[in-house]
């Protein structure tokens, strides 16, 4: 038989639980429902522990922020196809949200939903038979504004709303967040990554409107992040490479221009899985000078609502 060490347990010393501090205590549990259904009985149930301990630090900053600091969000397709526009809308309108920056493929699916009243095709039947973003409208309607932005010296996100705002027929108007964007006079950006988005392999796409509408929004966002310094919130939604990287360059221009600022704001990335580059180049790198970082994990049509209720609630109750 093998003779085996063995750790000698009766010589351990233990320490009393009154000495030991605690992450949790009672005030901190969830509560069950009372007879009081309203949202705010509701988010007031939640514990005050981990994500929604965080969740309810951003809702206070977001209301703390509204008419006193830049609030960025920047948004991938996926948020707006899952039905988050009207919300997104009612902060734009209450003043929350001052600057919104799409991708691509969140401002496709929010021309299609406002021009023709529906969005989100089955790539996987298309993809088959090679009619996959093949639809001829939306390209055709969103190069052609695009080409007439860049004329007149337009960003594409200026360029977009524009055109549907003047647009004789509109078959969702009240959903768009280009166009509640463009109502609060707020900017709005579109960074499209060439050859990504289903209207470039349009035919009547062309290259030098995208690359100059869209260059252009990116100096408007850079513009724009002075405006985050000090109380600050920018909000990274759905977009797990193509906005993470357009912010983090922005950033550098703020602050290349900036003497170091903008700093002292809250970065926060909202998504279904979590990913190195909006952890890195939104939560993280940016508030390493002062700030503070979030990470919500969850359903956009679940997380994003929660959020949006408990902001709106903020702001009433003052």
């Amino acid at each position: 038989m093998t003779d085996y060490r063995e750790a000698d347990f009766s010589r351990l010393k233990t320490v009393p639980i009154a000495q030991r501090p605690n992450k949790v205590d009672p005030s901190l549990l969830a509560h069950p429902p009372g007879g009081d259904p309203s949202f705010t009985a509701f988010w007031n149930s939640l514990p005050d522990i981990l994500a929604a301990k965080d969740l309810r630090t951003l809702a206070r900053q977001l209301a703390k922020a509204a008419g006193r600091r830049g609030v960025v969000a920047m948004l991938g397709g996926h948020v707006i196809k899952v039905g988050l526009g009207p919300l997104l809308c009612e902060l734009i309108r209450r003043g929350v949200i001052t600057h919104l920056a799409l991708n691509g493929s969140a401002a496709i699916h929010d021309f299609e939903l406002a021009a023709y009243g529906g969005t989100s095709e089955d790539v996987a039947a298309g993809l088959a038979d090679g009619t996959f973003g093949m639809v001829e409208e939306t390209g055709r309607e969103m190069n052609a504004a695009i080409a007439d932005g860049a004329r007149a010296g337009k960003g594409m996100g200026e360029a977009l709303t524009d055109y549907l705002a003047r647009r004789p027929q509109l078959a969702a108007r009240d959903v768009s967040v280009l166009l509640a964007a463009a109502r609060q006079a707020i900017p709005v950006t579109v960074h499209a990554t060439l050859g990504a988005d289903i209207i470039h392999q349009h035919p009547a796409a062309d290259g030098a409107a995208l690359g100059a509408t869209s260059y252009r929004d990116f100096k408007r966002l850079a513009a724009s992040l002075p405006a985050l310094h000090d109380g600050g919130v920018v909000l990274n939604v759905g977009s797990a490479v193509v906005m993470p990287e357009v912010f983090l360059k922005a950033l550098t221009v703020a602050r290349n221009l900036g003497g170091g600022k903008p700093t002292g704001f809250t970065a926060c990335d909202c998504d279904m899985e979590r990913h190195y580059r909006p952890r890195v180049n939104v939560v993280e790198r940016p508030t390493l000078a002062g700030g503070q970082g979030i990470q919500l994990t969850g359903h956009h049509e679940i997380l994003i609502p929660l959020l949006a209720w408990a902001v709106l609630r903020e702001l009433d109750a003052r």
